[in-house]
């Protein structure tokens, strides 16, 4: 067997939240092409179902689920339709996540409520979704949490953000001791990435906005990440060429 054999998922069966659009469609696709099929989670299903077809155009089966990630129950339908409809569950891709109304704020300027709603997102959710795949993956598994670079140093104007996700940091470690030898946990921290959700967040509407925060931010190699530079790595952490790696986090930034 040569080493890009090591990288094929033939026979795999991936879950991914968050798989609507942006980061999570590419990863869902990545995996597909990889040799996976995928049940593709987010909540809005008309996004779901282009996803399942761009999959299903690769030749492998896809599963669309709206599903609510911060739901416990939800997310174990969708760990239980995976198995029943797609015979196994060997894959989990905790991406649904982000910023909950989309305005990134100071953590002393941040209410209970705002901060109950980070936590739920960007950790629990990551929690729940982990706790439910182990069990559902038995024997042996690989479960890829998504964290960002955010998780990394003091993160002005951003704080809740940057608390949540170096969080999924120390839980991706820890569990990749209780789940080992057999379940592999890691995780992969994007960069900036242009989505849609990014430039809400960020007020870069525009191409010369965009260009002008790029500069100021100083990424050694000078340029925005895109969503397939991340779907790559979680397709690494998934497959056997990473057999030897849990509880890791790999950060994918352009080297800042």
């Amino acid at each position: 067997m040569g080493i890009l054999d090591n990288f094929k998922l033939d026979g795999e069966v991936a879950v991914v939240t968050g798989a609507g659009k942006g980061i999570g469609r590419a990863i869902a696709v990545s995996l597909a092409e990889a040799g996976a099929d995928v049940a593709i989670a987010s909540r809005t299903q008309s996004d779901l179902d282009n996803v399942a077809a761009e999959i299903e155009a690769l030749g492998r089966r896809a599963l669309p689920l709206a599903t609510d990630a911060t739901d416990m129950a939800a997310l174990q339908n969708l760990a239980d339709q995976t198995v029943a409809k797609l015979g196994k569950l060997s894959i989990w891709v905790n991406n649904a996540g982000g910023i909950p109304d989309g305005s990134p704020r100071y953590l002393t300027r941040t209410s209970e409520e705002q901060f109950a709603a980070q936590i739920d997102l960007n950790l629990k959710a990551v929690w729940m979704g982990a706790t439910i795949a182990a069990k559902a993956m038995g024997d042996s598994g690989s479960i890829v949490n998504i964290s960002s670079r955010s998780a990394f140093g003091p993160q002005v104007k951003n704080g809740p953000y940057g608390a949540s996700k170096a969080a999924v940091n120390s839980l991706t470690s820890t569990m990749s001791v209780e789940l080992a030898p057999n379940i592999r946990v890691n995780a992969v921290a994007p960069g900036p990435v242009p989505t849609e959700n990014f430039n809400d967040c960020m007020g870069t509407d525009t191409d010369e906005q965009r260009e002008k925060l790029l500069e100021m931010i100083g990424i050694p190699m000078q340029r925005y990440g895109t969503p397939e530079d991340i779907a790559a790595a979680v397709v690494f952490m998934a497959s056997p060429a990473s057999a030897w790696v849990t509880g890791q986090c790999l950060y994918v930034t352009g080297g800042r």
